[in-house]
């Protein structure tokens, strides 16, 4: 499965990439994410995913580990497991590009699993389009 979106927001690049740029940050904006805690040496998180289709809702839980930071342009997080087993991809990209105060934010996912195919992909879009309110009040919002 591969996902990606853009979005638009009134802010820097610099703005929108600290939204981006720590995994930590995405449950204050992207629902199905509900947590990512950062390890001790700072580049990877635990990160638990959850979606809910009517009544049924399923979790997953992955480590991730940032593999790319270029401030404010780009960051790339791969799935990393410690546990020495064999896992499916996970791989998310964030591109921001702009100038002053217009930038816009390309995000590409791939899932290379069979977690709910096809389910998983329509949760994850409908996941999105909730978001993109919240995030532009986080980079437009009062503190700016």
């Amino acid at each position: 499965m591969d996902v990606v979106e853009h979005f638009d927001a009134p802010c820097s690049p610099a703005e929108l990439f600290t939204w981006v740029d720590d995994l930590a940050r995405y449950p204050a904006w992207l629902s199905i994410v509900t947590r990512a805690d950062a390890e001790p040496a700072g580049d990877a998180w635990a990160v638990e995913l959850r979606g809910r289709v009517g009544p049924l809702a399923r979790s997953k839980r992955l480590r991730m580990v940032r593999t790319v930071l270029q401030p404010p342009r780009s960051v790339r997080f791969e799935r990393s497991e410690s546990d020495g087993r064999s896992h499916a991809p996970w791989v998310l990209e964030a591109t921001v590009d702009g100038v002053a105060e217009a930038s816009r934010l390309t995000m590409a996912l791939h899932y290379g699993g069979g977690w709910w195919g096809p389910v998983l992909e329509r949760v994850l879009r409908d996941e999105i389009e909730r978001s993109r309110p919240t995030l532009l009040g986080l980079v437009s919002g009062p503190t700016r």
